[in-house]
């Protein structure tokens, strides 16, 4: 399979439809779940989508070592290329981390300030002209909302678009109206897509939450497979 081929053969392309093309320039989504019930898997194959698209994306890290991030790309491009025989697939592999770059912070003694000058700095360079910005591991229960305002902010200048990760423990999983997350509650506004992974036998089930201005409880047909790391649609 050439990579055009891959490209619109993606189980992305059911995500994006179901929320009307995608998160959007100057938008924010999150992606909330359990502990080790996949967000991580599913932030690094929207990001590697992106890449295969051409994009550009920066992985800020709130993890104490940011080199298993870089395993987690190396393990879904794997997996990608081989259940779909991608053509070249090292010649496609080097062409795309090329567009890639992690970064690592610490939540807790790190301001929001630091951040975003170093997401600039890259941002500035003539030769790596941001799309994505994927965050993983951000404390929402240790956030303030005018810290997430600001990355809404943030985007909305830049015209980016960003994903968090927002890991849900068992005390802040109860859902409140519509079907949010408590914890998320204070976030929500400044939310455009809002996803919900729930495990359901063998496999993890995605469910929208809120999709821009509606707050819907839907279902995308899509599942997360925990044994290769990858979205696929729910038959």
């Amino acid at each position: 399979m050439i990579k055009k081929e891959l490209i619109s053969k993606s189980p992305l392309r059911i995500l994006e439809k179901s929320i009307h093309g995608g998160v959007g320039k100057g938008n924010l989504g999150v992606i909330a779940a359990r502990k080790g019930i996949g967000k991580t898997a599913c932030l690094v194959h929207i990001a590697t989508d992106q890449l295969l698209q051409g994009k550009h994306v920066i992985h800020v890290s709130f993890g104490e070592d940011a080199s298993h991030i870089v395993a987690w790309y190396e393990d879904i491009f794997s997996e990608i290329a081989r259940r779909n025989n991608l053509n070249c697939a090292m010649d496609v592999h080097d062409d795309i981390i090329r567009n890639r770059v992690i970064v690592n912070f610490k939540q807790d003694d790190t301001h929001l300030d630091r951040i975003k000058r170093n997401i600039l700095m890259f941002l500035e360079k003539g030769n790596f002209c941001v799309d994505t910005i994927v965050v993983d591991g951000y404390n929402f229960a240790k956030a303030d909302p005018n810290d997430f305002l600001e990355f809404k902010r943030f985007a909305n200048e830049s015209g980016l678009e960003m994903w968090f990760s927002a890991s849900l423990g068992e005390h802040n999983e109860s859902r409140g109206d519509g079907g949010v997350p408590e914890l998320l509650a204070p976030f929500v506004k400044d939310i455009a897509i809002l996803i919900h992974l729930e495990p359901k036998g063998d496999y993890v089930h995605l469910s929208l939450v809120k999709d821009h201005d509606a707050i819907t409880n839907a279902d995308m047909h899509l599942k997360l497979d925990p044994h290769i790391l990858l979205l696929a649609e729910e038959t």
